[in-house]
């Protein structure tokens, strides 16, 4: 126990240390849940200007653990390039353990450690389907964006509700240790991004308190068989300028190919932290990923 409360301190300090994740910022236009939500409101951007009749993408944020959704949003800046690029954001909160810090109940590895047994799958469904039933969204453009313990739930979603989900953007989290336990029965678009000097989330694998997790390359070639892939791994060539900390393009691209109808793609911030410095380039690379891959059709 003394083990893993030094382990919880460690990942708590490090992201309320480095980006102000330990305080609240007002949402520039919130909702609130109602019906199965009404316990756990969350903040709900729309993109100024929106008639309320067009169908809109819509980006589910997860935040770290110890976080909350409006810092996480804060951090990525992800509620101006929704008013750019027009689409619904949503940044709701893990539920609170015997510490005080917000999880979210994602794999067996991270991050209910003092075992709630929160549904945090059902309450995402909640989530998407109150704000569908309040606005248009377009069902084949459903993302999930996750950092951290944030990461591991959008892979346990998309896991668990493959069928609802066009692709998930994750920083710092991965996938079950065991590849069984994510059935995602249709393909999913996967971008996976991880720092190489992470000390918290390690990119070759490592273990929490609670379990072993796997590393970047696992990660993402567990998604590359459960969607189908012929190909291999391979660079692109390409190279992105997204940590401020690190000079030069320091994020090389790689992807999965021969997979029909969706992209597995790992970007890896070279000396890359937990928590990297980005720049403004961040919110709108990820979500051209998004943009680029909605659910395919029948």
């Amino acid at each position: 126990m003394a083990t893993m409360r030094r382990w919880l301190a460690t990942i708590a300090f490090i992201l309320a240390a480095s980006v102000g994740l330990g305080t609240q910022s007002s949402p520039p236009a919130a909702g609130e849940a109602t019906g199965p939500t009404a316990a756990r409101p969350y903040g709900l951007k729309v993109p100024e200007g929106h008639d309320g009749r067009a169908p809109l993408p819509l980006v589910v944020l997860l935040h770290g653990y110890s976080s909350n959704g409006s810092a996480q949003n804060a951090y990525f800046r992800l509620g101006a390039q929704a008013d750019r690029s027009r689409f619904l954001l949503a940044y709701p909160d893990g539920t609170r353990d015997l510490t005080g810090n917000r999880f979210w109940n994602a794999t067996d590895a991270c991050c209910d450690f003092y075992g709630r047994g929160v549904d945090d799958v059902a309450y995402l469904d909640a989530v998407i389907d109150d704000i569908s039933g309040r606005y248009p969204v377009d069902p084949r453009r459903v993302f999930l964006v996750g950092h951290s313990n944030g990461g591991f739930m959008a892979h346990r979603y998309a896991c668990d509700r493959a069928g609802r989900v066009a692709a998930i953007v994750t920083l710092a989290g991965t996938q079950w240790q065991d590849p069984s336990r994510c059935p995602a029965p249709s393909p999913v678009s996967v971008l996976h991004v991880h720092g190489s000097d992470d000390g918290t989330i390690r990119y070759e694998g490592g273990s929490t308190p609670k379990g072993a997790y796997p590393g970047a390359v696992t990660t993402a070639g567990t998604w590359a068989g459960k969607n189908g892939c012929s190909g291999s791994l391979v660079p692109t060539g390409r190279r992105l300028d997204l940590d401020v900390s690190v000079s030069g393009d320091e994020t090389t691209i790689d992807r999965y190919g021969g997979c029909a109808g969706v992209d597995v793609e790992l970007w890896t911030i070279n000396d890359g932290s937990h928590v990297p410095a980005f720049n403004g380039h961040w919110a709108e690379s990820i979500w051209d990923f998004m943009a680029a891959h909605p659910k395919p059709g029948p």
